[in-house]
């Protein structure tokens, strides 16, 4: 190995591939393969490698890997449409039969909702009484479904902490708006 630096070793790895020495990239990248088990550029690497030696399995396994380390990242999600394209164009001759965690996991949770019944609901004639109706919820409790509409909601009834909790939920949901969220909640903040 020419440098024990992974930056370095990352580098040389990209180098390999532009080139088209994937099976040098592949050497270089199974020699620190348990340096860094969760890393997303180690499996990219690979998955790029094993792409350019037509083990498309292979590549599918290190970008699903890749999906899961960053979800949010489109890089390989495009990849691994691509990868499971040619795969389907050019099966390998040895198919092994690659069970994917989650889609196990989407399977198993496909199999118990088509099981599940809602239970029956009781209708009653009673409404709801006034007192019930107008108890908020806390300052911290957990908004599920974080959404604009709701935000504004809350800057109306002036549930100004909840309204920033939305924003701060959003930002992380959909980081490419997060200037516009925060910007939301400057103003909110203003009104305090």
């Amino acid at each position: 190995m020419i440098s024990s630096d992974p930056h370095l070793i990352f580098a040389d790895v990209s180098l390999d591939i532009s080139r088209g020495a994937f099976q040098s990239a592949l050497d270089k990248l199974t020699e620190m393969d348990g340096w860094f088990p969760e890393s997303y550029v180690l499996h990219l690497l690979f998955a790029r490698a094993s792409r350019g030696l037509k083990r498309y399995s292979d590549a599918a396994r290190h970008l699903t890997h890749c999906c899961r380390i960053a979800p949010s990242n489109q890089v390989a999600w495009q990849e691994l449409i691509e990868v499971k394209t040619l795969e389907a164009q050019h099966p390998e001759p040895e198919p092994a039969p690659v069970i994917d965690a989650i889609t196990e996991e989407l399977e198993q949770l496909s199999a118990a909702l088509s099981a599940f019944s809602a239970p029956g609901a009781t209708e009653s004639y009673d409404p709801t009484p006034i007192i019930e109706q107008k108890q908020p919820f806390p300052d911290d409790a957990s908004i599920p479904v974080p959404t604009e509409s709701l935000a504004n909601l809350f800057i109306q009834q002036g549930a100004y902490k909840k309204a920033i909790k939305v924003y701060t939920s959003l930002i992380q949901l959909n980081p490419a708006n997060a200037e516009y969220y925060q910007g939301q909640i400057d103003k909110v903040l203003e009104k305090l």
